[in-house]
C-alpha cells in the first residue's frame, strides 16, 4: 500500500486545516518546495498536493508553486483544488503534475469528466470528500445531496483512474480513518481507492492495509507526519510502499 504525504497550500505556505475549516489552519512550512523535497528524501514515491486557495476560488491559485514542486523531484505528483474546467485541468497537467484530482466538477458537470477522461486517459482522479456520507463541494464549503457511493459508481463508468476518499469529519483530527465508509466505497467500485483523513498512527495504516484486498491501495498522511506522530520512513516500511499506480498504467517508479 502506498503512503502518500500531503502538501496543502494556502497563501503560498504549507498548512493543515482542521475538518476543512479555513479558519482553523496551522502553518507547517513557509516553502512547499522544501517540504516536498523533504518527503522525497524520506522515501515518498508519490505526493498529494492541494491548492486550498484554488478550491475556495474555483481556479488554481498556486500554480507556480505546484509546478516548482513537480519539477524539483523525480516522483509523481497528484494535485487537486479548483479544477472545475478543461482550461484549469490543462494548465495543471502542463505544469508537470502526473494526475489531477477533480471534485466539485464531478458533482456539477459529469459530462466534463467523461470528456477529459477520454482526452487524458489514466490521468484523471476523482476526489470524494464526504460529510455523513454526502459529497461536499467548493472547497468543502458546501454539502450536496449526492451520496459518496452513488457518485463513485457513476464516475467509474467514465474511465477515472482512481478515487481519493476523505471523511471531512476525520480530516486533521488525528482520530483515525473511517474504515467502514472506506470499505463500503471500495466494495462498490472497480478502481483503486486512496484513503484520506484522520490517519494518526502506524496502527491506523495497518488497519487500512486490511482493506487492500477490497481496493484501498493508498493512504494520504498529513498532520501526523508534520507533527511527528508518524515517521514517514517507518510508515513506508510498515505497510510496504506498493505500486497501486501500476494497476492503472502498467508503469513503475524506480
Amino acid at each position: 500500500m502506498d503512503v502518500i504525504p500531503a502538501i496543502d497550500i494556502l497563501d503560498g505556505r504549507c498548512v493543515r486545516l482542521y475538518q476543512g475549516d479555513y479558519q482553523q489552519s496551522e502553518v507547517f512550512g513557509e516553502d512547499p518546495v522544501e517540504v516536498a523535497q523533504r518527503w522525497y528524501s524520506q522515501g515518498a514515491k508519490y505526493l498529494h498536493v492541494v491548492d486550498l486557495d484554488g478550491a475556495k476560488e474555483g481556479k488554481p491559485q498556486n500554480l507556480k508553486v505546484i509546478e516548482a514542486i513537480a519539477r524539483s523531484i523525480p516522483i509523481r505528483v497528484q494535485m487537486g483544488g479548483g479544477l472545475r474546467d478543461r482550461e484549469s485541468i490543462l494548465s495543471v497537467l502542463n505544469s508537470g503534475v502526473s494526475r489531477v484530482i477533480v471534485g466539485t466538477a464531478a458533482v456539477e458537470n459529469s459530462q466534463l469528466i467523461a470528456e477529459i477522461c477520454a482526452e487524458f486517459p489514466e490521468q484523471i482522479m476523482i476526489g470524494i470528500d464526504a460529510r455523513d456520507g454526502k459529497v461536499a463541494t467548493r472547497g468543502w464549503l458546501e454539502t450536496s445531496e449526492v451520496m459518496a457511493v452513488d457518485l463513485a459508481k457513476r464516475m467509474t463508468s467514465v474511465g477515472i483512474a482512481g478515487i481519493i476518499y476523505t471523511d471531512i469529519y476525520r480530516d486533521g483530527t488525528m482520530q483515525g480513518p473511517n474504515i467502514e465508509a472506506l470499505r463500503q466505497l471500495a466494495e462498490n467500485v472497480d478502481v483503486p481507492v486512496i484513503a484520506s483523513g484522520g490517519i494518526s498512527s502506524i496502527a491506523d495504516l495497518l488497519n487500512l492495509l486490511s482493506l487492500e484486498s477490497v481496493g484501498v491501495k493508498g493512504a494520504i498522511v498529513g498532520k501526523s507526519i508534520y507533527t511527528g506522530a508518524i515517521q514517514l520512513p517507518e510508515a513506508i516500511r510498515a505497510v510496504g510502499n506498493g505500486r497501486w499506480q501500476d494497476v492503472i498504467d502498467g508503469s513503475a517508479i524506480a
